[in-house]
């Protein structure tokens, strides 16, 4: 009987593919694209940024003589009231809101699809879970967090889980959406008829239909978070020891000289306004690859 199994299911999943192009094609083709290509770039770019800032600049610290002085040569985005380079504070910066930008979406990722995909094929787990997700997008999500950031000990983790808590709804309904449609489809009849259990239909072949939307979900999902937490840092609930976008926008508003001091606020505001937008084309564009509609399928 095992052996069946094994082979039965599989062959008959090939329709699947037929959702859209393989995935080595899908990313040759995605990197084809001008959008695409300049989206992925700027990622690679924060994200080396965020690996090699030891290297590229000094973790900024204590006080100097160069008090808010405008962009030039020497800093090339200007100086703090305290003389600190925010050119340095933006790199570091960008460790942290790139660590909880991932790290916040892999658990929502986790949490959303496992929820989705059981959602879209126990019709008694579908029962509770579409109530709980309802739930949750109902929330008022943002007062919140910023309750529960104000009652636990602001550190980068915490800051971590309560964004990747409250983020996996929009996920679980994206996953359950389209494992909706797979589950429905012949071959997951003949698994069933063979003997599959609902664990293995589920991991083996529902779960891989629905991989490039998980693509897109952690694209999508990390930017939301990377705004979350900048927002939350904005308001002080973030970690005082770590660099963020958020930190330096909090510390421009703490000092007052937000008006005669744009560049304060500008350089973590662009990197913030970059991540996201890159983040968005490269999940739009990936989805719109993947999607026979839009291929001529």
């Amino acid at each position: 009987m095992s052996g069946p199994l094994v082979t039965e299911p599989a062959a008959a999943a090939v329709p699947v593919q037929e959702v859209g192009p393989g995935t080595r094609s899908a990313w040759r083709t995605f990197l084809r694209q001008p959008s695409g290509l300049l989206a992925a770039l700027v990622l690679v770019v924060m994200v080396l940024l965020a690996v090699f800032a030891p290297l590229i600049a000094d973790e900024p610290g204590g006080t100097s003589a160069d008090v808010l002085l405008s962009p030039s040569g020497g800093h090339w985005f200007g100086t703090d009231d305290i003389g600190q380079d925010i050119f340095a504070q933006v790199v570091w910066g960008t460790r942290t809101s790139l660590l909880i930008g991932v790290a916040a979406s892999l658990i929502a990722i986790v949490l959303g699809t496992a929820i989705g995909l059981a959602s879209a094929y126990f019709r008694r787990v579908d029962a509770i879970g579409t109530v709980v997700t309802d739930v949750m997008l109902a929330l008022p999500t943002l007062p919140l967090m910023i309750m529960l950031a104000a009652i636990v000990s602001p550190s980068v983790w915490t800051l971590t889980v309560i964004i990747g808590v409250f983020a996996w709804p929009e996920v679980a309904r994206l996953i359950r959406s389209q494992g909706l449609v797979v589950s429905a489809m012949p071959y997951i009849d003949g698994a069933r008829v063979l003997g599959a259990s609902g664990w293995r239909i589920v991991t083996r072949e529902i779960m891989p239909a629905v991989v490039p939307l998980i693509v897109v979900s952690v694209l999508l999902t990390a930017s939301r978070a990377v705004i979350s937490e900048a927002g939350l840092s904005f308001l002080g609930l973030g970690d005082p020891d770590a660099w963020s976008w958020g930190r330096i926008l909090l510390n421009a508003q703490r000092s007052g000289v937000v008006a005669i001091a744009w560049w304060q606020t500008l350089f973590p505001s662009l990197a913030i306004l970059l991540l996201v937008l890159a983040a968005t084309v490269a999940g739009m564009r990936f989805n719109d690859i993947r999607d026979p509609r839009r291929n001529g399928g």
